[in-house]
């Protein structure tokens, strides 16, 4: 009996409040102070705890030594460094010659472009000078070729083809320059030159054609829309055959481009101030109104 109340004496002294667990043994057994059920459910739930903890701390182990294992391997040493080091100033040297040089062939690169610049406002000169030159030439021949005519008249004397009229080739020539001539039709230019012992003028040589188009160029305003001037050639006769007033067949025409075309019954023929005196005749129909070339013979000096 002794030992068992020391027992429960000792099992008293465990818990404060000793006396009132001896006294209240019975209740204590049918209700315990700490249910069972919770005390188990708290210990799982630590388990639980613990168990994530030891995951979270093996996942961040394994991540500190995979970083250890990138710091090592990326890890450098002095030579390294040096070497990183010499070959980005080798690299920085590389860059500044390359930009030197760049700049120094830019340099070059505009200098050749101000020469050549230059020698194309040369050229320009040159070429402006030269179309001069030919203008001026070109005046010159024609100046040379109008004195030609005019010594014929000088040492023939001026009897030689009526006032207004010109010496060319032995012949006299009348082209109706003058605005107050105005314009006729064929058959009207012809009487005009029959009036003077004349007729319309017969081309029938390439040499005539060169100096009768050249005289019509420096007399003609070029400027303004051309006027034809009646030659004496025509196919009215028979379509298609041009003849000249004394009766001769053409043989060789001086026609523009697409003529003669006949296009109105278009059977007198007319010449221009063409550049190209190889095609300066057009065919209109003699009803129209133009300016007229006469020739005559000149008269004896006698």
């Amino acid at each position: 009996m002794a030992t068992r109340q020391d027992k429960r004496e000792m099992s008293g002294t465990n818990f404060d409040g000793g006396f009132d667990a001896l006294s209240c043994k019975d209740n204590n057994e049918e209700h315990p102070p700490y249910p069972p059920s919770n005390h188990g459910s708290q210990s799982n739930v630590w388990q639980v705890i613990l168990a994530v903890l030891a995951v979270v701390l093996l996942i961040v182990d394994i991540s500190l030594g995979a970083h250890y294992k990138i710091l090592t391997d990326t890890h450098l040493t002095a030579e390294d460094v040096e070497q990183i080091r010499s070959e980005v100033t080798y690299l920085e040297d590389s860059y500044k010659n390359v930009t030197t040089t760049m700049q120094e062939a830019q340099k070059q690169l505009d200098s050749e472009m101000g020469s050549q610049t230059e020698t194309n406002w040369e050229l320009e000169h040159q070429n402006k000078r030269q179309t001069d030159y030919k203008a001026q030439m070109d005046k010159m021949k024609n100046d040379i070729a109008s004195m030609r005519t005019d010594l014929s008249m000088i040492v023939g004397g001026c009897r030689h083809c009526p006032p207004g009229w010109i010496l060319m080739n032995s012949v006299c020539y009348y082209f109706s320059f003058s605005e107050s001539a105005g314009l006729k039709t064929w058959n009207k230019a012809r009487d005009f030159c029959k009036m003077y012992g004349g007729d319309l003028a017969v081309i029938d040589s390439k040499d005539k054609e060169n100096a009768t188009v050249k005289i019509l160029l420096n007399n003609e305003d070029l400027s303004k829309p051309l006027n034809g001037f009646w030659i004496g050639l025509r196919d009215s006769d028979q379509e298609g055959t041009w003849k000249w007033l004394n009766g001769t067949v053409l043989v060789e025409g001086y026609w523009n481009d697409g003529e003669p075309n006949d296009a109105n019954d278009e059977d007198c023929a007319a010449v221009y101030a063409k550049e190209n005196f190889f095609k300066a005749w057009n065919d209109f129909t003699c009803g129209a109104t133009m300016k007229w070339i006469c020739e005559k013979a000149p008269t004896s000096t006698s």
